[in-house]
């Protein structure tokens, strides 16, 4: 694992093809993550917009990159209008381009300015943030698959954290990208995992992995990591009861 600190992003290397961009100087510690295929890289989510994350992902590849979004929420999309191809579920669209309804900008600039404990960048005025809102490239619906060049993504709708929460799986490695969906400390079976990926994958018996709560079912998605987008950037139970047992081809 290859570990860089900026003065506000921290860059972790997951794999060789994978990074994760936390931003750790802030209350929420969110994490966005780079996955770069052969033709182009995909950026699950743009973080807090404190600082720009497009001079990390310019650092770190010259491909083409396609945002999706997990969720419009403010800490999700803060550097959306970086970004030329942006993506997000079809039922949070009108979000991205108006804003959520009956959400106070002031509301929003209380949480984004308090619990600092990194120098924030001096173009940062918490008075004046206002959070992204633009019309996206696409929109995205459960069982869509997107193809990064001999790396391909496959798009769950996880609602319940917001009608339009995605969650995004990489078939070959088998990591499952959960947003706001799954947080490092909370037990899975409190969440109530989702069904549509239960269901599809009904007839193999599957492992799911938290710091807290390893447990098995008869149903279920395997993957090797859970990787949520606050909390604990990579979420793997690294006991031998519970060890990763292989992927869905």
């Amino acid at each position: 694992m290859g570990l860089v600190d900026d003065a506000w992003f921290t860059v972790e290397m997951i794999d060789t093809r994978t990074y994760a961009i936390s931003e750790y100087g802030h209350w929420e510690k969110v994490h966005s993550f780079l996955l770069i295929g052969e033709n182009k890289a995909a950026l699950i989510d743009t973080g807090l917009g404190i600082d720009n994350i497009k001079r990390i992902t310019d650092e770190l590849t010259r491909l083409p990159i396609v945002v999706i979004t997990t969720h419009v929420h403010w800490d999700h999309i803060g550097s959306h209008g970086e970004f030329d191809c942006i993506l997000v579920h079809e039922a949070e669209r009108d979000w991205l381009v108006h804003g959520i309804p009956g959400l106070p900008i002031e509301v929003i600039r209380k949480d984004v300015r308090r619990d600092i404990s990194r120098p924030a960048p001096r173009s940062f005025n918490p008075d004046t943030y206002v959070p992204f809102t633009g019309i996206p490239s696409g929109t995205l619906r459960d069982g869509d698959t997107l193809d990064l060049g001999n790396r391909k993504l496959a798009i769950f709708h996880t609602p319940g954290h917001s009608p339009g929460h995605i969650s995004i799986r990489d078939v070959f490695s088998g990591y499952l990208f959960t947003g706001d969906l799954l947080y490092k400390d909370t037990p899975i079976q409190k969440l109530g995992y989702p069904r549509k990926l239960q269901q599809k994958h009904k007839n193999l018996k599957c492992r799911y992995f938290s710091d807290t709560h390893p447990f098995e079912r008869n149903s279920g998605i395997l993957c090797l990591y859970f990787l949520p987008s606050q909390g604990n950037a990579r979420v793997l139970d690294r006991s031998k009861e519970n060890k990763y047992i292989g992927k869905i081809q």
